[in-house]
C-alpha cells in the first residue's frame, strides 16, 4: 500500500478509516493512519488513544506507552488511558509500576475493589 493511502481524505474520512482497521484487527495499518492524524492535530486526546491502543495490541509497547503518557499530559483525568498505561507497563514486566496507574484508574472510576486486569470497558468511537 502506498503512503498516500494513508493521508488521503478529510482528518474525518482518515478518522473513520482508521477506526475500521482497528475494528477489523488491523492495528498496523490503524496505526499508520493514526500517526499521520497525530501529528496534524497532536491536542486531540482520541486519535492519539486509539494510536496507544493500537500499539498495544500490536505489541509495541513502548510506542503504546509514549502515546499514553501523552494522553494523561494533555489529560490527567482520562482514566482509560490511565488504565492502559496500567496493563502497558505490566505486559513490559514493570508490575510496581503498573499497580501506581492501575489503582489510580481505578480510584477514578469507583471501581476500587474490583481486579483490575479483569476490568474491559470504555467505548472508544
Amino acid at each position: 500500500m502506498d503512503d498516500t493511502y494513508y493521508e488521503f481524505g478529510t482528518p474525518a474520512d482518515r478518522w473513520d478509516r482508521a477506526q475500521l482497521f482497528f475494528e477489523a484487527k488491523e492495528y498496523l495499518t490503524a496505526a499508520r493512519i493514526l500517526e499521520g492524524l497525530v501529528r496534524e492535530m497532536p491536542e486531540q486526546v482520541a486519535p492519539r488513544l486509539l494510536l496507544a491502543r493500537a500499539y498495544y495490541h500490536s505489541a509495541r509497547l513502548a510506542k503504546a506507552e509514549t502515546e499514553l503518557r501523552e494522553v494523561l499530559e494533555r489529560d490527567p483525568v482520562e482514566d482509560y488511558a490511565r488504565l492502559m498505561l496500567g496493563r502497558t507497563l505490566e505486559r513490559q514486566g514493570r508490575h510496581v509500576e503498573a499497580a501506581t496507574h492501575l489503582r489510580m484508574a481505578h480510584a477514578m472510576t469507583g471501581d476500587a475493589g474490583s481486579d483490575p486486569a479483569g476490568q474491559e470497558r470504555h467505548n472508544q468511537g
